[in-house]
């Protein structure tokens, strides 16, 4: 398998350590439009070859969009962060423009690719994507509400004591402010999560609160360090996997809906089958009228961003 990463970013190379070390990948192209960073990056990784028993990966530094034929999955993560006194809508504004930009030439050279979109915010970027090249809506994957999860997951496993991985739970909607998590959805070792605490003797879990200190969680490492890079790379390169080997594991990922939940023209994170073919299928979930209203409520707001975006760049949206 080919795969493509687009930026040399502390993400874009984070995803490139994750798929040396732990992929299984014939050759990867790291692509910048700065060619002595990427190729930086990857001289660097060459010598980690002689030092670690991962697949002898082929890895390509470049600028030149043709050195991704025949790639099989680009991630983009190139665009700009947001800076002090710019809005969610101004981001959006600049990275859907760089984001159809970068898929455009991809789309000359690899039209058969699945996209993962990393590029904030994500969600945005992946829906402008889809309505400006002819990428199939099952093709773009936003990352979305996956590294969300995964903070879900591991706050409740460090107040309960246990591995984040026996913690089941979703954070659905937008990667952003705009998300929700269906306490239904919330178990622990397989057990409803009232119940698991109930006969551990634990406080039972706020669902509200929890999301709060999911949300939280990403600004307190923003504010640290400038970026969130670790969990993101782990959780692209989760999608990765699951494309990879056709797992049809079951991801928060963001996908364009069609008429999934009554939704359309929107991109959300919902449990999706992820697989060879990218987002193969949203499974359907009885939610609480209440959640099915936060639903509608976080698509209408998805979709007041993306008719801003449209007016002021002349994407389609």
């Amino acid at each position: 398998m080919k795969i493509g990463v687009i930026g040399a970013g502390a993400v874009g190379v984070g995803v490139c350590n994750y798929l040396l070390t732990m992929g299984s990948v014939s050759e990867l192209v790291l692509l910048d439009q700065n060619l002595e960073r990427a190729e930086g990056e990857v001289f660097d990784f060459r010598h980690t070859a002689a030092l670690t028993f991962s697949k002898n990966t082929h890895i390509v530094p470049t600028d030149d969009y043709l050195t991704l034929i025949g790639c099989d999955i680009v991630v983009i993560t190139a665009g700009s962060q947001i800076k002090d006194g710019q809005s969610r809508t101004d981001l959006a504004e600049i990275n859907s423009q760089i984001g159809v930009d970068i898929a455009k030439k991809i789309e000359r050279v690899a039209p058969g690719a699945k996209l993962i979109i990393v590029t904030n915010p994500c969600d945005i970027v992946a829906h402008f994507i889809v309505k400006n090249t002819q990428y199939k809506a099952q093709q773009v994957i936003s990352a979305g509400c996956v590294i969300d999860t995964a903070r879900l997951m591991s706050i409740v496993a460090s107040r309960i004591n246990l591995d984040p991985k026996n913690v089941f739970g979703y954070v659905l909607g937008e990667h952003g402010s705009h998300c929700f998590t269906p306490k239904s959805l919330i178990s622990i070792a397989g057990q409803p999560a009232d119940y698991y605490c109930d006969t551990h003797r634990l406080p039972r879990i706020d669902a509200d609160k929890l999301l709060e200190s999911v949300k939280q969680a990403g600004f307190e490492i923003f504010k640290r360090k400038q970026n969130t890079t670790h969990g993101i790379a782990a959780s692209v390169f989760r999608i990765i996997q699951a494309i990879m080997i056709n797992e049809r594991s079951v991801l928060p990922v963001g996908s364009m809906m069609q008429g999934d939940y009554g939704l359309n023209d929107v991109v959300l994170s919902l449990p999706t089958i992820v697989g060879s073919n990218g987002a193969e299928s949203i499974l359907q979930h009885p939610f609480s009228d209440e959640e099915q209203q936060t639903l509608q409520d976080i698509a209408s707001s998805l979709k007041s961003v993306v008719a801003q975006v449209a007016k002021s760049t002349g994407l389609n949206a």
